[in-house]
């Protein structure tokens, strides 16, 4: 009988009630899984980076690389993206300006990728923008330059000239008492830009530009230009040189006796990861204008310096364009989260009002000009390559790209101007092929 009573249980309409709804719910669960997996996009969110891996610009970029792809890891070992990792496709512009416009193309058309981080000189920049303007897409570019630019299409995470150049120009005739001024770059667009710039604001200071000259890009041999600095004597040198150029530059100037207690050089394209690949020696007592140097007494700051060198070495050191193309990336990881998805246009839109607690302090992108906030450094370089910081905006300087010592359209005639003549973005009657270039520089 007691058998029979159980069998009677097992079969009672509770128990058949509780079967039935414990397989409703397996059910569902069985339902959601497949359905997620269906309709929910697991897929990895492809980025772009396109810089120099060779050629005489990779002093510059290949650290530029590294910071992008520090920011990526730290994003994918958050979980991602929208619930996605983020794959990146690194492309080799190989100093070369028809190069850069060719990968970006191809990372757009090809890799399908959400967002190009990329670029260093103006010349790559120039000829990437009509392809990324051409296709609609996203270039987020992490490099102080000339300004005189906006597109739709770019971010600007770099200084605009009022937040490097003239603040520059203004502390060496405050502080330096300079009043004669020589001017020196590399032959390409940025340089000649930032040295019109310069003039402007020189002339509305009643000082002097003594001299002004443009170095073939890519060439280390530099002790003409030198020569006729030391015979000028001006009270400061404003140097744009960039590359293995800038190296080369103050090692001549080092051979030809130039003090910088007598004659002392503001570089606006030398940080510290130039200086750990040469004599420190050469260039001890310069200084450099920048948004952001490693010496920056943050808790943000030691934390960045602290990730990058636990990731790439206790040898290696940060710099502005490693900052910005570190913050570039996290810029738009944040816009993603804002849109949840990746949507170029819906990307772009929403990186116009993203904020970060940056290395060197709040950074905030204009949404009028698309270009970034950020606070203004002045610092001398020291004997171990890094820098001790003169003067300092205190906060984030609000970005200009067109100065005001004239109208717009006058600058971009001007900008226009050196492209006609030119036939491209750099000087190539002087400029030496990127073959060439790594030549010298080796």
């Amino acid at each position: 009988m007691a058998i029979f009573s159980s069998i009677a249980k097992v079969g009672s309409r509770p128990v058949l009630r509780w079967g039935l709804i414990g397989l409703g719910l397996c059910g569902l669960v069985a339902i959601w899984y497949f359905a997620d997996r269906l309709l929910v996009d697991r897929q990895p969110i492809v980025v772009g980076i396109l810089h120099s891996e060779t050629g005489p610009m990779a002093v510059s970029e290949c650290s530029m690389i590294d910071a992008e792809v520090l920011a990526l890891e730290q994003i994918n070992a958050a979980g991602g993206l929208l619930g996605r990792p983020v794959r990146w496709v690194i492309a080799d512009g190989e100093s070369d300006w028809p190069t850069f416009a060719r990968e970006a193309d191809r990372l757009i058309h090809e890799e399908q990728v959400s967002v190009i981080f990329g670029c260093y000189t103006s010349a790559s920049r120039k000829s990437v923008l009509p392809v990324i303007e051409d296709a609609d897409h996203l270039l987020v570019y992490p490099m102080a330059y000339e300004g005189l630019e906006t597109s739709p299409q770019v971010i600007y995470t770099g200084a605009a000239p009022n937040q490097q150049i003239t603040p520059a120009v203004q502390w060496c005739h405050s502080e330096l008492a300079a009043r004669r001024f020589w001017l020196i770059g590399s032959d390409y667009i940025w340089p000649h830009c930032v040295n019109e710039i310069i003039k402007d604001q020189i002339a509305g200071l009643g000082a002097t530009t003594l001299g002004e000259a443009y170095v073939p890009f890519g060439s280390t041999d530099l002790d003409d230009f030198v020569e006729e600095i030391a015979t000028s004597k001006p009270d400061v040198v404003l140097c744009s040189v960039v590359g293995d150029s800038a190296l080369a530059f103050f090692k001549s100037l080092r051979k030809a006796g130039i003090d910088p207690h007598e004659i002392p050089v503001v570089a606006f394209a030398v940080a510290e990861d130039e200086l750990r690949h040469i004599n420190h020696a050469d260039m001890v007592g310069h200084y450099a204008a920048w948004n952001y140097f490693q010496s920056i007494d943050r808790e943000e700051n030691r934390r960045f310096v602290a990730g990058f060198k636990d990731r790439f070495g206790d040898d290696r050191v940060t710099s502005d364009v490693i900052s910005a193309a570190y913050n570039s990336v996290n810029l738009w990881a944040n816009a993603v989260r804002e849109t949840g998805n990746t949507d170029v246009q819906q990307v772009r839109n929403a990186i116009r009002h993203q904020s970060l607690n940056a290395p060197e302090g709040i950074i905030a992108v204009d949404p009028e000009t698309q270009h970034t906030w950020r606070p203004v450094y002045l610092a001398k370089i020291r004997s171990d390559g890094q820098f001790d910081i003169v003067w300092t905006s205190g906060v984030a300087v609000r970005p200009v790209p067109y100065p005001i010592t004239r109208s717009r359209s006058a600058w971009a005639t001007l900008v226009e101007d050196f492209h006609r003549s030119w036939g491209g973005w750099a000087n190539t009657a002087t400029s030496l092929p990127p073959v060439q270039a790594a030549r010298e520089a080796n």
